[in-house]
């Protein structure tokens, strides 16, 4: 699966704007949707979370690894921008998995209801 960015700061803006979450044990998805057929995903894993940027890129590469294996049957268009709530290391790897099966389930419940 394609997996596409959120780039600019007034894309992320917009999206935190909207002000719908979505609520995981390691995770925070804010969600807008979008015009597209297709999700738009954007990553943050602050500082709070990990002093380190090395720890902070290893977060977001396991991020977008999992998403890039994420079915791609999504018919409809979002734009979501992944918050780490938590910081996992590689031991985490099964439960960051499992949350993110998680919310993106309920993202697309809240997406056929709409």
């Amino acid at each position: 699966m394609t997996l596409y960015k959120l780039k600019k700061t007034d894309e992320f803006s917009s999206v935190f704007s909207f002000r719908k979450r979505i609520y995981g044990e390691w995770l925070l998805a804010n969600v807008k949707p979008n015009q597209q057929d297709r999700h738009r995903y954007g990553l943050v894993v602050s500082k709070k979370v990990a002093k380190l940027a090395v720890r902070r890129n290893y977060m977001k590469r396991v991020l977008r690894e999992l998403l890039r294996n994420q079915p791609g049957s999504i018919t409809y268009g979002y734009d979501v921008v992944l918050q780490v709530r938590k910081t996992f290391q590689q031991a985490d790897f099964e439960a960051v998995q499992r949350d993110l099966a998680i919310l993106l389930a309920k993202l697309k419940k809240t997406s056929t209801v709409s």
